[in-house]
């Protein structure tokens, strides 16, 4: 399905500013079907339509009126069609007490209907409708009249372009409160005139013991927080209900979310809402996600390290050997530890057990050429992209890249100098398995007959890894000269 804005750039003549406004109410408005127990459509007029629906929400707090998705309808001529037009022209709230809702796969059922103009700067942009379910004739509590006029209270909001609030901070840590979790209504000084069980039992377990109702939320909240605790800087805008804002308290050894909503008319403010719901548990698990990957890093950086203290140790005992084949085999074994040394210490800089295998693998090249090369020009061009890997694989193509860029450099270019060409594909195969296709090419004097690949300790650590991987290796002639080694790997699922 199309999101809210693909379907107003797509159906309507909405100007930007107006698009991105009823994306803000969009963003909001579960907290308006919440309070009302009912549900919401947003009407709009289209191109190929008078008037079209781009939005539903249903609530999470009541019963629903409409099982299948509202968007995409439209209104015929008639009664919906003409209070649509009559709200937008007369700019308020239409209310039809009681009509009758009849759908394919539920019963007919009894609704309450309004009409409320959805006004910015002035102009009616649009029109959203609420849907009451008139289930039960029973007298409503205290807590259902509280949330219905406070519903009230947004909707006229809505009507007189205060709400939403396009100054409300957005990305807010997980754990947003919701109507759910615990909602305060406040007078215009601040004090507590209605607070829901749950808004009741989150206030406890920050430390209060007294009653809510009646008592200032600042005084609440300020007498239980500690002068250790850590104090946001918002919070005194949203214990008094002062600005549309959002902020933690942490005190009692828990950790509570609140979101402040005032509540205006006609600009002046006569009250707010404040939402709240315990995070404390799931902060404590953040925390706990944290020290996990700082302790992963960590450990990441110390086997980097003691790789390295090891590649020093054979570098030091190489020199200590008269120039040959062992000297030349600890340089050989010295580079491969330091090859696996690159791959932990990207993963020491991360927050996962996924490497950019792209900045591994240049540097791992740039590494090659200046051991192997002794002074030859040799340059590496790379076509293509790895991507993202996990820690396993990562290790394992680096070393192969590693070994065919030095067979290539060693036994094709060492007299003579030129390129090395390295070209990736990733790919998904016929079972959806990623695949990733490399093949590493030179310019230099080919394939010598009498020493066929595979024969070397080199190759032989290729053949092994790349059969690990799931995949293969070839080795070819390149007209009119060179080699040509083409490998395939399977790649491990990054989740």
């Amino acid at each position: 399905m199309a999101t809210l804005s693909e379907l107003l750039r797509a159906r309507t003549d909405v100007a930007a500013p107006d698009v991105e406004w009823l994306q803000l109410l969009v963003g909001d408005w579960q907290l308006v079907a919440d309070l009302s127990f009912a549900d919401l459509v947003l009407w709009v007029h289209s191109v190929e339509a008078d008037w079209e629906a781009v939005a539903h929400v249903r609530p999470t707090t009541g019963q629903l009126v409409f099982v299948e998705d509202q968007v995409g309808r439209t209104a015929e001529p008639g009664r919906t069609h003409d209070l649509l037009d009559e709200a937008a022209a007369e700019q308020r709230i239409l209310r039809v007490r009681q009509v009758q809702v009849v759908q394919e796969h539920a019963p007919e059922q009894s609704v309450r209907e309004e009409y409320i103009p959805v006004v910015r700067e002035g102009r009616v942009v649009a029109v959203m409708t609420r849907h009451t379910n008139l289930w039960t004739t029973r007298t409503p509590s205290r807590l259902e009249l509280t949330y219905l006029a406070t519903a009230d209270a947004l909707c006229r909001m809505v009507t007189g372009g205060e709400f939403p609030n396009s100054s409300a901070p957005t990305g807010l840590r997980r754990g947003a409160p919701r109507v759910g979790d615990g909602v305060i209504r406040l007078d215009v000084d601040g004090v507590v005139t209605y607070a829901s069980p749950n808004a009741v039992s989150a206030l406890h377990r920050l430390g209060h013991l007294g009653e809510v109702v009646g008592a200032s939320l600042a005084q609440i909240v300020t007498d239980n927080v500690r002068e250790l605790d850590p104090v946001d800087e918002g919070l005194a805008l949203v214990v008094t209900g002062r600005q549309p804002w959002r902020t933690e308290v942490v005190a009692g050894g828990t950790t509570v979310s609140m979101r402040a909503i005032p509540l205006t008319e006609a600009g002046q403010r006569f009250g707010a809402i404040v939402l709240m719901r315990d995070v404390g548990e799931l902060r404590r698990r953040e925390r706990e996600l944290m020290t996990k990957d700082a302790t992963i890093r960590e450990i990441h950086h110390r086997v980097k390290n003691n790789l390295q203290s090891v590649a020093a140790l054979l570098r030091l005992q190489a020199r200590r050997l008269p120039v040959g084949e062992a000297r030349a085999a600890l340089a050989e074994a010295e580079r491969r530890v330091g090859t696996i040394a690159m791959v932990h210490e990207q993963l020491s800089a991360g927050f996962d057990e996924t490497v950019d295998f792209d900045a591994i693998a240049q540097r791992g090249l740039g590494a090659v050429v200046e051991v192997s090369a002794n002074g030859v020009p040799v340059r590496t061009v790379t076509e293509g992209s790895f991507g993202r890997l996990r820690a396993e694989d990562a290790t394992s193509l680096s070393m192969v890249l590693s070994e065919l860029v030095q067979n290539s450099i060693e036994h094709g270019l060492a007299d003579r100098g030129g390129a090395v060409r390295i070209t990736v594909a990733r790919h998904p195969d016929e079972r959806g398995t990623e695949v990733v296709d490399v093949s590493v090419e030179d310019d230099g004097r080919g394939i010598d007959p009498d020493h066929r690949p595979g024969s070397g300790l080199g190759t032989q650590i290729v053949a092994s890894l790349v059969a690990d991987l799931g995949g293969r290796i070839t080795w070819e002639d390149v007209e009119p000269h060179g080699t040509r080694a083409r490998f395939t790997a399977k790649l491990r699922p990054m989740a």
